[in-house]
C-alpha cells in the first residue's frame, strides 16, 4: 500500500531487498523490507514496465534463501508470479 500511494504522488524510486532480507534486529515483529520481486511482479502487472527479468529476480530469491537456510517471507517467491 506505501509503494502504491508513493507511485501515486509520483516516487520513482523505491527501496526494496531481494526476498525481502533485511530489516531491524533491534525492533522484533516489525514488518521488514518489501521484497524486490513483489515489486517489480506488482509494477510489471499494472503495466508499468521495470526493465527487470523477474524470472531472473526469483531465481535469485531462491539463492538467497538457500544460502540464508530459512523460509524469506516473499510471495511472490512461494507463489509465483500471476500468468497473464
Amino acid at each position: 500500500a506505501n509503494i502504491l500511494e508513493a507511485l501515486r504522488l509520483g516516487v520513482t524510486e523505491y527501496d526494496a531487498s531481494v526476498g525481502g532480507l533485511g530489516g531491524c534486529p533491534y525492533a522484533p515483529g516489525a514488518s521488514g523490507n518489501v521484497a524486490t520481486e513483489e515489486v517489480v511482479h506488482m509494477l510489471e502487472d499494472m503495466g508499468i514496465s521495470t526493465g527487470i527479468d523477474l524470472g531472473a529476480l526469483i531465481e535469485t530469491a531462491k539463492l538467497a534463501q538457500e544460502i540464508v537456510e530459512r523460509e524469506l517471507p516473499s510471495g511472490v517467491l512461494r507463489a509465483g508470479p500471476r500468468i497473464k
